[in-house]
């Protein structure tokens, strides 16, 4: 099968504010609800989760390549990021050398738009189409890598998102997917979250600590935005679900890791947070904090807690595969 890349096809665009009757559709139907959350969050979606494109997240993307493909001979030629959002994971990977080339491939086309024009500012050179992840829109061996962060538990059908995967691979190239939630890193990071909203939300309504509440109204569209968000989340993983998926897509050369236990802990209830309360009232001081906590959890991940917990208890799992030579 040959997807072709059609230079006169047009692109859908972005709908950041959709009516509440497409609101109401889309908790039936996972693909609109994937356009309309993800369209509803790209303008905001860097500050919401610390998205940045200097050495701090340059470090964190190229250390999760690192991780599981640690011998990679790069540079890769054209890569393409599946689920690109605003493009944190491709555009930091090509700062960091991993590609000369790449593009960027979203089902929502307001995610596509913030990429594309991240990778503008950067002076990177990335083309970038709306795209299902179940047909995607190149042609047979196109691309030397595929990446992607936290995108494979929005498909509905992973196994043939990553048969795709491998059908734009040219032979030998390489995917590599980070950032999936573990089935047992989903509960807690969930629980923790939703017990960090409930107590801000609740204790910034009185005396003195009213000034940290951001306005109802932001409040009531964050509380929709999750509404979609429930929706949007399909799968959670072990590392030998992926295993098995890629297996099965045709890859050779599987393997899977998984990372963040503590740091996670820490960092889900500390972003919950920083969503609740108005910016401005965090400073440079408060990032110090989180960036520093999350680093100090990283290590101890690392260093002690992988010796003596099983993986499939970390927050996050990645997976690479290779396409078998012609």
């Amino acid at each position: 099968m040959t997807a072709i890349n059609d230079p006169q096809h047009e692109d859908p665009k972005p709908n950041p504010h959709a009516s509440a009757e497409e609101v109401e559709a889309a908790l039936k139907d996972t693909k609109l609800a994937q356009v309309l959350y993800h369209d509803w969050e790209a303008e905001t979606y860097d500050e919401k989760w610390s998205i940045s494109f200097d050495e701090r997240c340059i470090d964190y993307a190229r250390g999760r390549l690192d991780k599981i493909v640690p011998n990679a001979d790069l540079p890769y030629g054209r890569a393409m990021e599946l689920g690109c959002g605003t493009g944190f994971f491709l555009l930091n990977l090509m700062q960091s050398g991993v590609a000369e080339k790449g593009s960027v491939t979203d089902l929502s086309p307001g995610m596509v738009k913030v990429a594309l024009r991240n990778a503008e500012g950067l002076g990177l050179d990335v083309d970038g189409r709306v795209a299902d992840a179940e047909h995607i829109p190149y042609e047979d061996d196109t691309f030397d890598l595929v990446v992607g962060h936290a995108v494979l538990h929005h498909i509905p059908d992973v196994e043939q998102s990553l048969r795709e995967v491998l059908r734009v691979l040219k032979p030998g190239g390489r995917f590599v997917f980070a950032g999936e939630p573990s089935t047992y890193g989903d509960f807690y990071a969930r629980w923790m979250s939703r017990f960090t909203w409930w107590a801000t939300t609740n204790v910034t309504k009185f005396g003195p600590l009213q000034e940290w509440r951001r306005p109802q109204e932001e409040l009531d569209e964050s509380s929709r935005a999750a509404a979609l968000e429930a929706v949007v989340d399909i799968h959670t993983f072990s590392p030998e679900d992926l295993e098995n998926l890629a297996s099965a897509a045709g890859a050779v050369q599987v393997e899977s890791a998984a990372e963040e236990l503590a740091a996670a802990m820490l960092g889900w209830p500390v972003r919950t947070f920083e969503a609740a309360v108005p910016p401005e009232k965090l400073g440079w001081g408060w990032a110090r904090f989180a960036f520093g906590g999350w680093k100090r959890m990283t290590w101890l991940d690392e260093k002690v807690l992988r010796k003596v917990v099983p993986p499939q208890f970390f927050y996050n799992v990645l997976i690479t595969g290779v396409k078998p030579e012609a």
